[in-house]
């Protein structure tokens, strides 16, 4: 499947975002400094309330009235922060309609892991989970969990079944080899592929998969990640950011673009994700791009979308958006 294609696809297979809640705004803060949040869903998500004050209150200088009794100050989709609830506030509400976060867990698939028995004292660091938890969190995901999990088709299966998040994030296995067991396992478990395999470099084996839904009938999603760092961040750009925005209610955000500085380097034919940095007159690739490196992301200032082939210098480049504070 074509890169942009499995963006839309991921936007597209949320449907409708999580349902809404009501937060006090002290509630809302709290929320809000964790996690992003957003506003009403609807024609209008905040409006002003100070024209008319209360009876008995005592009416807000008019250089503090924010706006129009009815007038809409921000549009539905708002990521709330704490300034939009100064601004909530200042308008004359006490309470705010935001969507739930969708519960994300993540699963690491660890073939270093032993079938039974204690853990091996040596065993690989976790680099993904450190790098994909704040980052899922930024982009307003309720990560409850992160566990690794022997790469075993039953242990697998058991850890997909018992799952109670919206959303399960799962690192590694998911090449289409004997040895890799996620799609194995979501074969024998009556999950229907969304998307198996992308043409992107690095990450083309990620998936998303429709699991089983809850009893209640609520659904539940899985994003498939490989297991190589930078490949991580690929398939978590391609499929897992823009489903979990969706679920929240944000809005799709405006493609932000760049000129290539130099001649940015492509795949021959499946478009590449290039960690970049800004340079004088535009973007520039850094040398430690490899899949399994993490050096890169750590100093790039995005990573540029290149076309088969590449982009010449002087061409304007989609740049996303990497993992940071």
């Amino acid at each position: 499947m074509a890169w942009e294609q499995a963006r839309a696809r991921a936007r597209d297979s949320a449907g409708q975002p999580l349902p809404l809640v009501t937060r006090d705004l002290d509630a809302a803060l709290g929320h809000a400094l964790a996690a992003s949040l957003t506003a009403l869903t609807g024609p209008t998500a905040l409006t002003s309330q100070t024209d008319v004050p209360p009876a008995g209150s005592v009416p807000a200088p008019p250089r503090r009235q924010e706006g129009r009794t009815g007038e809409v100050l921000l549009p539905a989709g708002t990521v709330v922060t704490p300034v939009v609830l100064g601004l909530a506030a200042a308008a004359g509400h006490d309470r705010l309609a935001v969507h739930r976060r969708p519960c994300v867990e993540l699963l690491l698939l660890d073939e270093e892991l032993p079938r039974s028995g204690p853990a091996r004292a040596h065993r690989a660091p976790d680099v993904i989970g450190p790098l994909l938890h704040p980052w899922l969190t930024r982009h307003g995901a309720e990560v409850i969990g992160r566990r690794r999990v022997q790469e075993d088709t039953a242990r697998v299966r058991d850890a997909l079944r018992d799952s109670t998040a919206d959303v399960v994030v799962a690192a590694g296995g998911t090449a289409a080899g004997p040895t890799d067991p996620l799609r194995t396992a979501l074969g024998g478990s009556g999950a229907r592929l969304l998307v198996d395999s992308v043409a992107v470099r690095p990450g083309h084996p990620m998936l998303l998969a429709e699991l089983p839904p809850f009893p209640d009938g609520r659904p539940r999603l899985l994003v498939g990640l490989p297991g190589d760092p930078q490949a991580a961040v690929a398939g978590a750009v391609t499929l897992a950011v823009p489903l979990l925005r969706r679920l929240g209610g944000h809005a799709d955000p405006e493609p932000y673009r760049m000129s290539a500085a130099v001649d940015l380097p492509g795949h021959p034919h499946d478009t590449r994700l290039l960690p970049v940095r800004r340079a004088a007159h535009g973007v520039a690739p850094l040398a430690c791009d490899g899949p399994a490196k993490l050096l890169g992301l750590a100093v790039a200032d995005g990573l540029a979308v290149v076309p088969p082939g590449g982009a010449p210098a002087g061409t304007d480049v989609e740049v996303l958006e990497v993992p940071g504070p």
